[in-house]
């Protein structure tokens, strides 16, 4: 699966693109108040990315167990420092409300966290280079 996102930026027009194996979609956020940039910082989004995962795959691993989901909750937090510095005490808490016993949705939040993709790159680390 091949993923691209793209963010082209000019005064007062931000434009971000996502695509998976070619299926785009768009994703709307609005410049900064100057003009310039994107009113979204991207550890919000990076935080963002973290919770859509997680409850992507809280519904699809819930399909494999016949459980069906009447609400998924996510909320990620941590902290950036100054310039260049990598975020630290990332921690995510996950609600789920579904037709199944109080264990096995624990049970199905905790694989699900084993599983989750975004989850996994981070805690593995990556390397990211700058193509020019």
């Amino acid at each position: 699966m091949k993923i691209v996102a793209t963010v082209r930026n000019s005064f007062q027009n931000h434009s971000v693109s996502v695509s998976t194996n070619e299926n785009s979609k768009v994703i709307n956020i609005t410049p900064k108040p100057d003009g310039f940039g994107s009113s979204v910082n991207g550890g919000e989004l990076l935080f963002a990315a973290l919770a859509t995962c997680f409850c992507n795959d809280i519904y699809r691993e819930a399909g494999k167990r016949n459980i069906k989901i009447e609400e998924a909750w996510v909320a990620v937090s941590g902290n950036f420092g100054g310039p260049g510095e990598p975020a630290s005490d990332i921690t995510y808490s996950a609600r789920v409300k579904a037709d199944a016993p109080e264990a096995e949705i624990a049970e199905l939040i905790r694989d699900t966290d084993k599983l989750a993709e975004i989850h996994n790159t981070l805690r593995k680390g990556v390397d990211v280079r700058l193509e020019m």
